[in-house]
C-alpha cells in the first residue's frame, strides 16, 4: 500500500514537472505574442503622431482669419461671425446629421426648404452638438438662413435669443490650442486685457494655406462636382468670412490674379442647380445660396 502511494505520488509529480516543462516553453512564445503586440500598438501610436492633425471646417475657417502673432481676428471683419455658423451646417451635414427636407411636387427652392436632424448621434465637437441639439429640438423646423442668424444671436425676438452660440470664436481657439496649433497669452490694450491665441505650429498652418491654394492652381478641376465637398466648403466660407485673401497673401501677382478668377467662377455658379447633380450636398449648396443671394 505504501509503495503505491509513493508510485502515484512519483507519478503526480513528474505530471506536475513535465506540466511546469511544457508552461516554460510556451512562456516565451506568450512573450514575444505580447511584444509583437506592443511593437504594433506603438507603430500605431507613431502612425497617428505622424497624420495630419484632423480640423473642424469652423477651425479652419478660424485659423486663416487669425493674425500670426497677434493671435486674433481683425476688429473690422464682421462677416466671421455669420461664416462660422455656416461652416456648423455644413459640418453636421457632411458628418451625415443634417440634411434638407425633400423638395416636393412645387420643387422648393433651396433657401424655402427646412432644415431636418437625420441622426442626433454625438459628434464629439461641443460646439457641433450644440448646435445639433437646438436643431433637433425646434419644431416647427427653420430654414438654412435662419438657422445661420439664430446661432449668431442676428434675431429681432427675444423668444430666440436662446439659440445663439456664445464664445465661438474664443472655443475654437481653445480647441487649436488643445491641438496644439495656437497657444494661450495676455494682451493688454490700454482699457482692458484681452486673451490672445498666437501660432505656435506654423507647419499646419502652411498645409491650410497650401491646400487652399493648390484648389485653385495646381489641382483645379474646373467642376465643383468632382472637388472635394469639404474643400470646396472650405473655399466658399472662407470667401464668406473674408478670410480668403490671407490664403492668398503670398502668392505672386500673376497666381493671384488666377486665384481670384477662379474663386469667382464658383462664385457665380447657380447653388439650385449645383443642387440637383449627381452626388451634390443639398445643405451645402443651400448655405452657398444663403451667403451669395
Amino acid at each position: 500500500m505504501t509503495s503505491l502511494t509513493q508510485r502515484s505520488s512519483g507519478l503526480v509529480q513528474r505530471r506536475t514537472e513535465a506540466s511546469r516543462n511544457a508552461a516554460d516553453r510556451d512562456r516565451p512564445s506568450d512573450q514575444e505574442d505580447l511584444e509583437h503586440r506592443r511593437g504594433d500598438e506603438q507603430d500605431d501610436d507613431d502612425a497617428g503622431d505622424s497624420k495630419e492633425t484632423r480640423l473642424t471646417l469652423m477651425e479652419e475657417v478660424l485659423l486663416l482669419g487669425l493674425k500670426d502673432r497677434e493671435g486674433y481676428t481683425s476688429f473690422w471683419n464682421d462677416c466671421i461671425s455669420s461664416g462660422l455658423r455656416g461652416c456648423m451646417l455644413i459640418e453636421l451635414a457632411l458628418r451625415g446629421r443634417l440634411q434638407l427636407e425633400a423638395c416636393g411636387m412645387r420643387r422648393k427652392g433651396l433657401l424655402s426648404r427646412k432644415v431636418i436632424c437625420k441622426s442626433d448621434a454625438p459628434t464629439g465637437d461641443v460646439l457641433l452638438d450644440e448646435a445639433l441639439k437646438h436643431i433637433k429640438d425646434t419644431q416647427p423646423p427653420e430654414t438654412v438662413q435662419s438657422w445661420i442668424e439664430l446661432l449668431s444671436g442676428e434675431t429681432w425676438n427675444p423668444l430666440k435669443l436662446h439659440y445663439q452660440l456664445r464664445n465661438v470664436r474664443e472655443r475654437l481657439a481653445k480647441n487649436l490650442v488643445e491641438k496644439g496649433v495656437l497657444t494661450t497669452e495676455k494682451q493688454n490694450f490700454l482699457l482692458f486685457d484681452m486673451t490672445t491665441h498666437p501660432l505656435t505650429n506654423n507647419n499646419i498652418k502652411q498645409r491650410l494655406i497650401k491646400k487652399v491654394q493648390e484648389a485653385v492652381l495646381d489641382k483645379w478641376v474646373n467642376d465643383p462636382h468632382r472637388m472635394d465637398k469639404r474643400l470646396l466648403a472650405l473655399i466658399f466660407l472662407a470667401h464668406s468670412s473674408d478670410v480668403l485673401e490671407n490664403a492668398f497673401a503670398p502668392l505672386l501677382d500673376d497666381q493671384y490674379d488666377l486665384a481670384m478668377k477662379r474663386v469667382r467662377q464658383l462664385l457665380e455658379l447657380e447653388p439650385e442647380g449645383e443642387s440637383m447633380k449627381a452626388n451634390s450636398n443639398e445643405l451645402l449648396w443651400a448655405v452657398v445660396a444663403a451667403f451669395t443671394k
